[in-house]
């Protein structure tokens, strides 16, 4: 009787557990999707990460992960995603839609195109594909098939205005005003609150000098879209030329508040400060510009002026003479520049810079004129067909037209917190165990599992690059446990017990930040037991703390040495530690060795492909390198793995193309 019992319920327990199993993953993939919608992104990516370990054929958690790091910016990882989605189950049009998109934002425009073709043979009345292949079409300067398939929207979608408005591009870049003109006026007719086509409106006006339309056009474009930034530039420009210059000051503060980094926007208001005679404000707009273009003449000239202005002589001489030196006949230049010579006293270098211009008017009045050689020639063509002549005019950005949104930190996009290029710490010993500001977990590993076995260990050792804010309970826990080792150290007769006291007080006196007293300690655990690899580790790790504040000469600094040292000496007692190989390859990027420390993150992955960190250094190292394809991809597994300021970094090197 109870052998059947036994049988009946092992068979309830095989039938009923996959499906149980079957029921937990479904409930994790409808999670999954409500968290999307909420774009909690982070909680997606764990959800999915879970399903894929154990479900990788469901084609779904493939999906959602990549959407999700699509939304995170991490465009590289998601195309991984996409693909293994669509190769699991290649009849979904919003795989191939999503990929798509993806592709877009990668710049795979022709990939991009196959993509929505193929998602038009699964579903050929959705609008949005035809559209969407259109555009791809476009920015492959494929005028010809983008204007056949706008054609065949507004013939089957009449009242679409993204059509409208993309066929007025199509002629905006083919230089036809006339045309543009008319498909914007089309494009207004069926939807006059679209803000993009009274900005288009507005470009078009601002090219024929029509300043009053064209200032109309952007107020329009303003009130319909208030968060695009250039429209108040454009709108400042207009008010200029239309006398409205207290109003044009306020667009363009408006401007910069919206988007500090906005070049557009600095330079023009700097002119405006230079008309206005707001010329300390116009000097640090220019010096802002030049610190994101070193090389723009323009701006070196026009704080030159400025400065010249001012009384800053010394200052505006290095500047005219930075642009004299690109420019050795600008005689505007030499003739400003001998006046700040003459103010400083410098009546010497003032004479010569004259002499040089009476000369050059000399030889001209002659029929004599100094020509550029054809490098020289061919050098100035690379900027752009720069004349510093052209010092005080308004600039417009060359390739723009549908102008970017101003971004705001929304919940979900942690892509947007602002994030240093520094490298994470180094992994040692802790008394705390590992948190990467979202997770918490143990890290377990073999040599460290085996010392807190032993039995004069009084509180357990854990792994981890971080030092966590201890909370009131927690640090006199830590100050007990030292009180308590410190008796023990006394009073111990036995000398094999002694490294095991002094390596626990020694990280106990780290996790306190007390590295002094730490190294005291780990000194006194190796004259005891030089064969205690987790010591040399630990020691490393207290070491470089213990510099991080001083101003190290690389390579041949000595401490930097002696850590190099330690970590090598650990890493021959214990030849399968990826932490160590991720310390070693740490320290040789801070000695900007970024060569050598690919390598050793190259063997950390190889022994252990769930170390966030690893990725995320290495992936600095990459950018280092200037290798951008492969750091965008290991920040992108960083932040697969947990650690996702990756994606605030994937953000930033990708606006800096």
């Amino acid at each position: 009787m109870h052998k059947r019992l036994l049988i009946l319920f092992a068979f309830i327990f095989i039938v009923c557990i996959p499906g149980y199993s079957q029921y937990n993953t479904e409930r994790l993939l409808d999670v999954s999707a409500t968290a999307l919608d909420n774009k909690d992104y982070v909680v997606v990516i764990q959800y999915c990460n879970n399903i894929i370990s154990n479900r990788p054929y469901l084609y779904k958690a493939w999906f959602y992960r990549g959407i999700a790091k699509q939304s995170l910016g991490d465009y590289t990882g998601a195309e991984d995603d996409f693909n293994h989605a669509i190769k699991l189950n290649p009849y979904v049009h919003e795989l191939l839609r999503e990929r798509a998109n993806n592709r877009m934002n990668l710049r795979l425009f022709s990939q991009a195109d196959q993509d929505y073709g193929k998602a038009i043979e699964l579903s050929p009345d959705n609008k949005e594909y035809w559209f969407n292949r259109a555009l791809a079409r476009f920015y492959q300067h494929k005028i010809k098939q983008t204007r056949q398939d706008l054609y065949y929207i507004l013939k089957r979608w009449p009242s679409l205005p993204n059509a409208y408005a993309l066929m007025t591009e199509t002629y905006l870049s083919a230089n036809d005003s006339l045309q543009a003109r008319k498909w914007v006026e089309k494009t207004l007719k069926i939807n006059p609150y679209d803000g993009n086509s009274w900005s288009i409106l507005g470009r078009l006006n601002l090219r024929q000098n029509n300043w009053k339309r064209a200032e109309q056009a952007f107020s329009q474009a303003i009130h319909y879209t208030p968060n695009v930034v250039n429209n108040y530039t454009y709108r400042a420009m207009c008010r200029v030329n239309l006398n409205m210059l207290r109003q044009a000051m306020e667009d363009f503060n408006k401007a910069i508040e919206m988007d500090p980094n906005s070049f557009l926007a600095h330079y023009n208001r700097g002119l405006l400060g230079m008309t206005v005679g707001d010329d300390n404000n116009a000097i640090k707009d220019f010096s802002y510009v030049l610190r994101l273009e070193p090389n723009n003449l323009q701006a070196r000239y026009n704080r030159a002026l400025l400065l010249d202005r001012v009384g800053d002589y010394r200052s505006a001489i290095a500047d005219y003479s930075r642009v004299i030196a690109q420019f050795p006949n600008f005689w505007s230049g030499l003739l400003s520049r001998a006046k700040c010579y003459r103010h400083l006293g410098m009546n010497a270098k003032a004479e010569l810079d004259e002499f040089q211009v009476l000369k050059a008017q000399m030889n001209k009045h002659l029929g004599i004129q100094q020509r550029w050689s054809k490098e020289k020639l061919r050098q100035v063509r690379k900027m752009n067909d720069f004349d510093i002549e052209k010092y005080d005019q308004w600039i417009v950005l060359n390739d723009e037209i549908s102008t970017p949104q101003y971004s705001s930190k929304v919940r979900g996009y942690i892509q947007n917190r602002e994030v240093s290029f520094d490298y994470m710490p180094l992994y040692g010993l802790s008394l705390q165990s590992y948190s990467n500001g979202i997770s918490e977990f143990q890290i377990s590993y073999k040599s460290v599992d085996a010392f807190n076995l032993r039995k004069s260990v009084s509180s357990k050792l854990y792994i981890s690059c971080r030092i966590s804010p201890s909370e009131a309970h927690q640090t006199k826990h830590f100050f007990q446990l030292i009180e308590q080792l410190n008796s023990q150290v006394q009073n111990t007769s036995h000398s094999s017990v002694l490294p095991t006291l002094l390596l626990q007080r020694a990280v106990a006196y780290s996790t306190i930040y007390n590295y002094e007293a730490a190294l005291n300690d780990l000194d006194a655990c190796l004259e005891q037991d030089s064969t205690l690899s987790l010591a040399y580790w630990q020691r490393a790790v207290c070491n470089l703390a213990m510099q991080k504040n001083k101003t190290l000469t690389l390579s041949n600094d000595l401490s930097y040495k002696k850590i190099i040292d330690d970590l090598q000496c650990s890493l021959s007692l214990d030849t399968e530690n990826a932490y160590i190989l991720y310390d070693l390859g740490t320290v040789y990027a801070l000695l900007k060795d970024y060569t050598k420390a690919k390598v050793y993150y190259d063997r950390a992955t190889k022994l252990n492909s769930k170390i966030a960190e690893v990725y995320y250094n290495r992936g600095l190292t990459d950018m280092a390198l200037n290798h951008k394809s492969e750091a965008l991809r290991d920040l992108g597994v960083a932040g697969e793995l947990g650690l996702y300021d990756a994606y605030a970094l994937i953000k930033q090197i990708s606006m800096h193309k």
